[in-house]
């Protein structure tokens, strides 16, 4: 599987940290200081990436698109609501730089991803609804820096088609993200599997966009190898809005960078040994053979007098049959741990 690299060094790949990406979407409740304490939490979490979603209703929703069954009001409406002023992506950026954390949006429309490369984000993010819209991700792409699709509702071969289009302008940094579009998603239906599947068949750089309640399925996801983890995350899930109800908040976004963190390092090398940390419990804590009773030099041992029990420096459990029947070369004492060099 191949890897991207950002214009900061960092690298995304399967050998490479997970890189975190909490999503603001329309949390920011339509107030630029409460996108910039979403940016600073993301970064006191330990998140590698805070984004936007940067769209604009006309551009978006047809007048005519019937109502959503989980909102309140039709979705050119409800855009036209949440959509966050322009202006705000110079300011965020330098914000979030300012924080040490990158800072992104998803483009929905020519002009948001000119903004955003204006601004000089280091990658683009493109949304699952639009992952059909192949005009638009070769704009994107052709921008030159790394294309992260995700692919909700997408089949292989839309998929195919997206990833062609983004590799037919030259640019061949790519990752996919497996996705479902429920708001929230059950976990029935999230099927972590699909990673595995996009990865084998794509050979590109795959993670997990998630919409499921809590935490606990992403960290699951990294166990599984996803390379990105993109979830929403708000101040209060109490607030009215279209994205609250199903984000984690500050703490539980800590809680899932520290778990996914942890699994990180308990993945390991897949090298089975024995560990450092594991060398007292190695010595004091295995069985190895010892003396039932006194022995005295010259005597034959029979399987009477030995006994396997802890600790294990001794002769391993597995020759019992070969020291009985050899001969004390010393005398030995009830309870002395059994060494070749007792014997003869």
């Amino acid at each position: 599987m191949k890897e991207i690299m950002l214009e900061n060094g960092r690298i995304i790949g399967e050998d490479s940290p997970c890189y975190i990406m909490m999503d603001i979407g329309a949390n920011h409740n339509g107030d630029i200081d409460t996108a910039r304490e979403l940016i600073r939490k993301a970064a006191e979490a330990g998140a590698d990436a805070v984004k936007l979603q940067t769209y604009r209703a006309e551009d978006l929703y047809s007048k005519k698109t019937p109502q959503f069954s989980r909102d309140t009001m039709k979705p050119y409406d409800l855009i036209k609501k949440v959509q966050h002023p322009r202006e705000w992506i110079p300011q965020l950026f330098d914000y979030a730089k300012d924080w040490g954390i990158d800072f992104l949006s998803s483009p929905f429309d020519y002009d948001a991803a000119d903004l955003l490369e204006e601004a000089g984000i280091c990658l683009f993010k493109v949304a699952s609804p639009e992952i059909v819209d192949l005009r638009l991700i070769k704009y994107i792409a052709a921008k030159g820096k790394p294309v992260i699709l995700s692919t909700g509702m997408a089949s292989l071969e839309e998929i195919e088609e997206a990833v062609e289009a983004a590799k037919s302008t030259g640019n061949e940094n790519i990752a996919l993200l497996h996705c479902r579009t429920c708001y929230p998603s059950p976990a029935h239906i999230v099927n972590l599997k699909a990673m595995e599947t996009l990865r084998s068949t794509f050979r590109l750089p795959t993670g997990f966009s998630d919409h499921t309640l809590g935490w606990h399925i992403p960290v699951a996801a990294k166990a599984l190898g996803a390379c990105i983890i993109e979830k929403h995350f708000t101040l209060n899930r109490d607030q009215e809005g279209p994205d609250h109800s199903f984000s984690i908040e500050p703490a539980q976004l800590k809680l899932m960078v520290d778990q996914i963190r942890d699994v990180e390092k308990a993945l390991g090398d897949g090298i089975k040994k024995v560990s450092r940390e594991e060398l007292e419990n190695y010595e004091k804590g295995r069985r190895s053979l010892i003396a039932r009773k006194d022995i005295p030099r010259g005597t034959v041992i029979t399987e009477d007098m030995i006994t396997c029990k802890r600790p294990g420096w001794g002769i391993k459990p597995k020759y019992f049959q070969v020291v009985v029947g050899k001969t004390a070369g010393v005398d030995i004492y009830e309870d002395d741990i059994l060494k070749w060099d007792m014997l003869i």
